[in-house]
C-alpha cells in the first residue's frame, strides 16, 4: 500500500523534466519562469459524489500534485477551470467545504504562487450562472475575468471563457470590457473553454480523445467558444500562447501562428492518464513539456499482482505445516 499510494508518484514524477528554451540552452533564473499547468481537477460535491471516490481521486490528486511541487519547485502553478464537480449547485455550506478541502489539497510552500481560472462546473454554463455564483469564486480565488498577472516581464491573461456567449449579459458585458482593456499587452492567454475547433479530430496526442469521441463535432459556447468569440479573443489580445482545459483530453492546434495547448484532466476519475503542462516561459520564448501521473491500470495491476504474490507466499508457508499435522495424525492412530 505504501508503495501505491506514496512511493508510485515520486518515481514516476521524478523522471519529469524542465524543458529546454531554443533560444538559450541555460536559462537566466531572473528572467524565466518555471510554470505548471493542469486542469478540471472536478473535486466532487455533496448531490453525486459517493464517498470513497470522492476519498480515493482526491487523496490521488494531493500526492501528485505535492509530489510534484517537492520534485520540480514551480515558481507559478495555474489551473484551468472546473476546480469543482458541484460549484453550479453548491450551497454556501457546501462551497465553504469544497473551498477548504481544494485549498488543503493544493497547498503550496511560499515560493510557489497558485492561480486559478474559472470554469463551467464552478459557477454554471452561461444560462446557470449568477453574480452570486462568480462573486464568491472571485472571493475565494482572487479571479476576475480578464485580470492581468505579469511575472518575470511575462503577461498572463486570466479569461473568463463562461461569460463570453456574445449576447450583451451584464457578466458578458464586464468580462469583455476587462479583456478590451487589457488588448495591448503582450500575453499568454488563459481560459477554461478551447477556442473554437470543429472536434479533436486533428489532435494526436497520445492522450487525446478516444477515436469514437474525435468524430463527435463540437458544439460552439458549450464544448469550446463560438467562433465570433474565439476571432475577437484572437484580435484584442494577441496572444504567443493559449493554454485551454475543458475537455478532459490533449490537444495541439495553430490558431494562424498562435498555438493552443488544451491541458487534460488532473483526475482519474475523468482518465486513466491525467497529466500536467510543465513551461519554461521568458519575454520572448517559451517551451512546454508534458507530465504524466501514475495511471490507475499501474495502481490496480500492482495490487492485484502483490495480492497474487502475498496468496502465493501464504500458501508455500502453510501448506508444509497443513501436511505435517496430517501425517502426524496418521502416524499417532493406532494399529
Amino acid at each position: 500500500m505504501f508503495f501505491c499510494e506514496f512511493l508510485l508518484y515520486y518515481l514516476v514524477l521524478i523522471q519529469c523534466h524542465w524543458p529546454q528554451l531554443k533560444t538559450s540552452a541555460s536559462p537566466d533564473p531572473t528572467s524565466t519562469l518555471k510554470a505548471m499547468f493542469l486542469s478540471d481537477t472536478h473535486l466532487l460535491g455533496e448531490i453525486t459524489g459517493h464517498w470513497f471516490d470522492k476519498l480515493r481521486r482526491e487523496w490521488q490528486m494531493e500526492r501528485a500534485y505535492q509530489s510534484a511541487i517537492w520534485l520540480l519547485q514551480p515558481d507559478i502553478v495555474f489551473i484551468l477551470g472546473d476546480l469543482f464537480d458541484e460549484g453550479k449547485w453548491s450551497n454556501s455550506k457546501s462551497w465553504e467545504n469544497d473551498v477548504a478541502r481544494f485549498q488543503s489539497i493544493f497547498r503550496h510552500p511560499p515560493h510557489t504562487e497558485l492561480l486559478v481560472v474559472v470554469g463551467n462546473h464552478d459557477i454554471g454554463f452561461h444560462y446557470e450562472m449568477t453574480a452570486h455564483k462568480l462573486n464568491r469564486f472571485e472571493k475565494a480565488f482572487n479571479f476576475t475575468s480578464g485580470k492581468v498577472v505579469s511575472r518575470k516581464g511575462i503577461n498572463f491573461v486570466l479569461v473568463n471563457s463562461v461569460a463570453l456567449e456574445g449576447d450583451d449579459c451584464i457578466i458578458c458585458r464586464a468580462a469583455e470590457d476587462q479583456i478590451l482593456e487589457v488588448s495591448r499587452q503582450l500575453s499568454c492567454s488563459r481560459l477554461h473553454y478551447p477556442l473554437y475547433r470543429e472536434s479533436d479530430s486533428e489532435c494526436t496526442e497520445e492522450d487525446s480523445a478516444s477515436p469514437e469521441e474525435k468524430k463527435v463535432l463540437f458544439k460552439e459556447r458549450y464544448d469550446v467558444l463560438s467562433q465570433d468569440a474565439s476571432q475577437k479573443l484572437l484580435r484584442l489580445i494577441q496572444p504567443r500562447l493559449i493554454l485551454s482545459g475543458h475537455t478532459h483530453s490533449a490537444c495541439r492546434v495553430l490558431h494562424g501562428n498562435v498555438p493552443e495547448i488544451s491541458v487534460p484532466s488532473f483526475s482519474w476519475r475523468n482518465r486513466n492518464n491525467p497529466s500536467f503542462i510543465m513551461g519554461l516561459i521568458t519575454a520572448e520564448d517559451f517551451s512546454l513539456e508534458k507530465c504524466f501521473l501514475p495511471t490507475e491500470d499501474t495502481v490496480i495491476y500492482t495490487y492485484c499482482g502483490a495480492g497474487v504474490l502475498l496468496g502465493l507466499c501464504a500458501a508455500i508457508y502453510l501448506l508444509p505445516l497443513s501436511f505435517s499435522k496430517s501425517f502426524d495424525t496418521t502416524k499417532q492412530k493406532p494399529v
